[in-house]
């Protein structure tokens, strides 16, 4: 049965939080990959960011839904999730888009467990820890490389 660390890349390319989104854009189409994981000074996971995080930085800004209700104004939707739209299409720096609930495996997770969770949670670029220092990363690409050995 194959493992994490039999089908993960190993030379993982990251960002800090203070890299900026031009920077973050370079990288990743230099070296053609969907997103990095983000670390700290330490070299410890802090979040990651992904081509989705990058393209909803560039979405239109959606107008919430106002109704009106006698003589009083409600908004549809929670003033906090368009606070985080409006934090996160203005931001600057990798870390105002990255996301810090990261989904992680060890690199004895075995591959159909790194699938479901794939599948499942919609989490396509997984770091491989030890502890809170990152040792690889699988994307989709390396599922797939991992179904032909």
């Amino acid at each position: 049965m194959l493992k994490a660390k039999d089908i993960m890349t190993k030379n993982v390319i990251a960002a800090n939080p203070e890299t900026t989104i031009e920077e973050l854009a370079r990288t990743l189409i230099e070296h053609k990959i969907s997103g990095a994981p983000v670390v700290d000074e330490d070299g410890n996971l802090y979040g990651i960011v992904t081509e989705n995080d990058l393209i909803s930085q560039n979405k239109r800004f959606h107008i919430p839904t106002v109704v009106r209700l006698f003589d009083a104004f409600i908004m549809l939707e929670s003033p906090g999730k368009l606070e985080k739209e409006m934090k996160k299409m203005a931001a600057v720096t990798v870390d105002e888009i990255c996301s810090k609930d990261v989904i992680t495996v060890t690199e004895d997770t075995s591959i159909e467990d790194i699938a479901t969770i794939m599948a499942e949670k919609k989490a396509y670029l997984i770091p491989v820890i030890d502890g809170k220092k990152i040792i690889g990363i699988i994307g989709k690409m390396d599922i797939i490389k991992g179904m032909s050995k």
